[in-house]
């Protein structure tokens, strides 16, 4: 640290994105070295978390990453975390810390209502059925618009195929909503399929 820290309120903001290692590793030794300078509390505010999504066991011998990181960023000397749409709610709950866990929707809401979409030319899309509770609450707010899910099943990791389409899309404006686009397999193979079932116009937004 180039200055003085003592007795101040800290913010580090650094997503731990890919190469997640360098920069998580980066993260906590900064957390550390701001705790050694006496701040009076150090904020990881982390627009991307790193490990999200091995937030649970699939499988024997299996780490739970999401959950050591959590450890991780506590160990270091962090008073609070402030997080950006985590993989799923549970993450919240692998930190001994506060927790501010915010969204980034209402910015996609309002561009959709800018767009001035007619309400019944739009239906909202799941990418798979463990979405289905996020695309839900995303219609909501987009006046209870009606919603399509996307069975889709994995023949290898990041390699997604489309089995069936449930709703209607023929002639509408379809909104895939995902929470995180990685490869964008899933969202490429949704709007394809979306596209073959009569769907107007396809976008996607996570």
């Amino acid at each position: 640290l180039q200055e003085s820290i003592r007795g101040c309120d800290v913010f580090l903001v650094q997503p731990t994105c890919p190469p997640v290692n360098d920069h998580l590793m980066e993260l906590l030794i900064t957390i550390d070295a701001c705790r050694r300078a006496s701040a009076r509390s150090i904020t990881a505010v982390l627009p991307y978390y790193g490990y999200a999504r091995a937030d649970r066991k699939t499988q024997g011998r299996e780490s739970i990453a999401a959950k050591l990181t959590a450890n991780l960023i506590t160990e270091a000397g962090a008073d609070r975390v402030l997080a950006m749409d985590l993989h799923s709610g549970q993450c919240v709950g692998y930190f001994d810390i506060p927790v501010d866990h915010v969204y980034g929707e209402t910015v996609i809401l309002d561009y959709l209502a800018s767009k001035r979409i007619p309400t019944g030319d739009l239906v909202v899309v799941s990418p798979d059925v463990g979405g289905v509770a996020r695309a839900r609450a995303f219609a909501k707010k987009l006046n209870d618009a009606p919603l399509a899910i996307i069975d889709k099943r994995r023949s290898a990791h990041n390699v997604s195929e489309v089995m069936h389409l449930i709703g209607d899309v023929r002639g509408k404006v379809a909104v895939l909503v995902d929470d995180m686009i990685d490869t964008a397999g899933t969202i490429t193979n949704a709007g394809k399929a979306l596209l073959q079932e009569g769907a107007r116009e396809v976008g996607s937004c996570g």
